[in-house]
């Protein structure tokens, strides 16, 4: 029985290789089906064994999208390391398969677990489909009891890499296969109590937006009264120096000869008469006279 670890060094972007049934470990005479997808150019499947590359024999199937290998029986001989190949030699990603000759396998993911997130270890025995107590193991060591023959990691970090084990009492112990993990480089900020979660700084940003349009409303419409307020005050100022005109008086001063009991001096007298503009040339005429 061969044990390694699982590989994800992406040489290629065109390809990328995923297994069904999605777990490292699988029971002796099982059918897996390992997939090439991402490329239409021609593609091969290749793995290593003891550091030897080999062919596996199944049946190639080529899509648009890929290409793909069913192994119908599977046995120990075929453990070892598998990626896809184009023919212009660009690699895909490396996965690992363990094939045991036992009767217990450890179900958990082929691909690496994304930090932060949970995921899930199974303890399987091939002749008992029913829920059974397992113990799980991570480098040898024991790190749970479980009566669910499952335990599930919460918010995965690099210190739970490693290699991870079960056994069923009465039943076996399965191989070992290494649980890898890859670091987030954009991990979600948690807000604390005091801090506002993104949401709510785009409600935040949305109410101060429509605050200020509505206070811009708001000053524009007192502008708008008070320029209409001073347009009627400036009219009305302007009808009353009309009026003010209109009323103005003159005072006209006339002489008028007159004889005086001295009949050697003449002198005149003068004659006042008040003029509106508001008066009649036939008041003006009855005020000279």
């Amino acid at each position: 029985m061969l044990e390694f670890s699982l590989l994800n060094t992406l040489t290629s972007d065109a390809a990328f290789l995923r297994i069904t049934p999605d777990r490292q470990q699988h029971f002796q005479y099982e059918s897996v089906s390992l997939h090439c997808d991402g490329t239409a150019d021609s593609t091969r499947i290749t793995g290593t064994r003891n550091t030897e590359e080999f062919i596996p024999l199944c049946d190639i199937k080529r899509t648009s999208k890929g290409s793909s290998c069913k192994i119908e029986r599977i046995y120990p001989a075929d453990s070892g390391e598998y990626w896809c190949e184009t023919g212009g030699g660009e690699r895909s990603n490396r996965v690992n398969i363990t094939v045991a000759d036992g009767s217990v396998i450890l179900e958990s993911p082929v691909l690496p677990v994304m930090e932060g997130e949970s995921v899930t270890l199974s303890c399987r025995n091939k002749t008992t489909s029913t829920n059974l107590s397992a113990d799980f193991f991570k480098d040898g060591h024991l790190i749970m009891e479980s009566s669910s023959a499952e335990t599930t990691i919460q918010n995965v970090s690099k210190s739970d890499e490693g290699l991870y084990k079960c056994s069923i009492s009465g039943g076996g112990e399965s191989p070992e296969s290494w649980l890898a993990v890859r670091v987030n480089k954009h991990p979600a900020i948690p807000s604390s109590p005091g801090e506002d979660s993104p949401s709510d700084d785009s409600d935040s940003s949305h109410l101060l937006i429509l605050c200020g349009a509505v206070t811009i409303f708001f000053m524009a419409l007192v502008l708008l009264l008070v320029g209409l307020l001073y347009i009627k005050k400036h009219r009305a100022c302007g009808e009353d120096a009309a009026d003010d005109s209109d009323s103005l008086t003159y005072t006209v001063v006339f002489t008028k000869p007159r004889k005086a009991k001295d009949e050697e001096d003449d002198s005149f007298q003068p004659i006042y008469s008040a003029l509106a503009m508001n008066e009649t040339p036939q008041a003006l005429q009855h005020g000279l006279y």
